[in-house]
């Protein structure tokens, strides 16, 4: 995995504290104005490494195949859909255009657009929970609701979604309710 770029901002108000975030593909480290040459290079190669083990921490063992996919599904439809949602196939797509992943009921599949292989994993499982449901309630309707709504974190992982619609300018509605949702999914 190639190194980020880096940008190392000094400032002469911080005294001791040392942090680093990320800005799209850019890491900031955050460092005192005082600290060495030597110390910046030691602070920002920890901060690197901190910063790669927090999102790993982070992002869903699902991500790395469909079996981890179909097993998650399992675990979340025991636990918030009273092990009732059984979908046939579940499967990572390449990125679609207008959705983060789609559900057709009618065939009890369900698909996960690659987008969200990076997200934290709170966020995909709340988009798991929504597919999920999908298939006990077709659409987008009070039952359909009352199932997703036993995800504790849903209005936290649609903001989460929103939020990273917008910034890329991805243009997906989190909250499209659409009359093809019974036959092609959301």
């Amino acid at each position: 995995m190639a190194e980020p770029e880096v940008e190392v901002r000094r400032s002469k108000r911080r005294r001791q504290t040392v942090s680093a975030y990320r800005d799209g593909e850019k890491v900031v480290v955050l460092l005192p104005a005082r600290m060495s040459r030597t110390e910046e290079k030691r602070w920002v190669a920890d901060m690197l490494s901190r910063l790669q083990r927090s999102e790993t921490r982070r992002r869903s063992p699902a991500r790395e195949s469909d079996s981890a996919l179909s097993e998650r599904c399992r675990e979340l439809s025991a636990k918030y859909l009273d092990g009732r949602a059984k979908p046939k196939s579940i499967r990572w797509v390449p990125p679609m255009r207008t959705r983060w992943a789609s559900c057709t009921p009618s065939e009890g599949t369900i698909r996960v657009s690659s987008r969200l292989k990076d997200v934290p994993g709170w966020v995909l499982d709340y988009v798991l929970v929504h597919e999920l449901a999908h298939l006990l309630a077709p659409g987008h309707g009070e039952d359909f609701w009352a199932w997703v709504r036993r995800y504790a974190k849903t209005e936290r992982a649609i903001g989460y979604l929103e939020g990273l619609s917008a910034a890329a300018q991805l243009g997906i509605d989190t909250h499209a309710d659409d009359d093809t949702d019974e036959a092609e999914g959301d």
